[in-house]
């Protein structure tokens, strides 16, 4: 049960055999220990993420950078994710999940902090930042993917509207390729079908 932190040998996630869901779950503030708003947590998608709920609203799904920190185990037994690092008798590495909503993975080297990763980092790291067809570039705008164009109504929410990007032309199924987008966050595993022999 690691309340706040994950130690290395420990693993957040779900445990088939005991019907068991270990989660990350802040503070309630820096002084206050009870049970905070922000949780972390292993979603059982085809492919695991970690999540970033606040108030039970999901705020960040992990990216590329969290998959080279942790191990990830899926089997029919358990879907858990650990630290992947190696400690050693002069430091030790921990994952928290802080009262302010951040997920730090710090170093403690001597009674000395250090922080050697942080997210959520930008507003490109929250989820679903920009709406369907759009990604966030690197000065935090969203733009329509090559192929789509700014059109059709705002999808409203709480706080702000996301622009949709629709379709320049019908969709051909002549295409002789596909375009190549590097540096991008694959879509979640919620509502797919994955093969995983695809290279």
């Amino acid at each position: 049960y690691p309340t706040d932190t994950l130690l290395p040998g420990m693993k957040l996630g779900w445990d088939r055999t005991k019907n068991l869901t270990k989660n990350l779950t802040s503070w309630a503030g820096l002084n206050d220990p009870s049970s905070g708003s922000r949780v972390f947590k292993i979603e059982k998608w085809n492919v695991s993420h970690g999540l970033l709920y606040d108030s039970g609203k999901l705020k960040y799904r992990t990216g590329p950078i969290y998959s080279n920190l942790v191990n990830i185990t899926e089997t029919e037994e358990e879907i858990s994710h650990s630290l992947n690092i190696t400690t050693n008798v002069s430091s030790i590495s921990l994952l928290q999940m802080t009262y302010a909503g951040s997920l730090e993975l710090l170093e403690l080297i001597g009674g000395e902090r250090h922080r050697l990763f942080y997210f959520p980092d930008d507003l490109c790291d929250f989820y679903n930042t920009c709406g369907e067809n759009t990604y966030c570039n690197t000065s935090w705008n969203c733009v329509c993917i090559a192929g789509f164009q700014p059109g059709g109504q705002y999808a409203w929410e709480l706080t702000k509207s996301k622009p949709r990007c629709l379709r320049k032309s019908q969709l051909s199924c002549r295409e002789k390729e596909f375009k190549k987008m590097r540096n991008m966050k694959l879509p979640d595993t919620q509502y797919t079908i994955l093969g995983t022999n695809v290279g």
